[in-house]
């Protein structure tokens, strides 16, 4: 990974593109929402979801009716991943700007078809956002996973792209009495919310009291 491809190499603003494991991975396990692009009877979509990383692989899942999984398999797709953590104001509209950590990833998709390892990557993606959440749950049945389909995609062809720090005007503008600088942004979780059905006495386990994520 550390080598850019001619399709991940960052061209615009290039001195913000990262081709590290450490810094891709950071990214990917920063945040659970990713946007998948592929082609469907001859026409580009792009395709909200959660994805979540294993070494060195990207998963994401959905319904086996699903049309974005139905046509990723074993096609050239690409997912994208974006963290905003600041707008940057300047002292010119033209540099404006946002602090950002972006991921690109270019590959063929692979649709998991042993059972056990498509449950074994879905226990996985919840215990990695809720450790131990997956032991406590019902177990799953055969048409459930029957009814999933999990994509598989290697993290051979990806790189990052992060902008931090001030806004960088013309240096003449520093003299103008504009307020520039950063408004930081951050994405905040709330108290757990009960379902009104819950039983009486059930309580939320650490894992969703102390959930956070980014």
């Amino acid at each position: 990974m550390d080598a850019p491809t001619e399709r991940t190499r960052v061209k615009r603003m290039n001195k913000r593109g990262k081709y590290d494991a450490d810094t891709v991975h950071g990214i990917l396990d920063a945040t659970p929402i990713c946007n998948v692009g592929y082609v469907f009877d001859g026409a580009p979509y792009v395709t909200p979801t959660l994805q979540w990383r294993e070494g060195d692989h990207l998963f994401w899942h959905g319904s086996s009716a699903s049309r974005m999984l139905e046509a990723c398999e074993n096609a050239e797709v690409c997912v994208t991943v974006s963290i905003i953590d600041g707008f940057v104001m300047a002292r010119s509209a033209y540099n404006h700007s946002c602090n950002y950590r972006s991921v690109m990833v270019f590959g063929t998709a692979r649709k998991l078809t042993d059972p056990a390892e498509k449950e074994a990557r879905l226990k996985a993606f919840t215990d990695g956002l809720w450790p131990g959440r997956w032991d406590m749950l019902r177990k799953m049945t055969a048409q459930e996973l029957k009814a999933t389909t999990v994509l598989a995609l290697a993290l051979d062809e990806a790189s990052a792209k992060v902008r931090t720090g001030p806004p960088g005007d013309d240096e003449a503008d520093y003299a103008l009495p504009i307020w520039a600088g950063v408004i930081p942004v951050r994405q905040q979780i709330l108290a757990p919310v009960d379902d009104p059905r819950l039983l009486p006495g059930v309580t939320p386990p650490r894992h969703i009291t102390d959930f956070s994520f980014g």
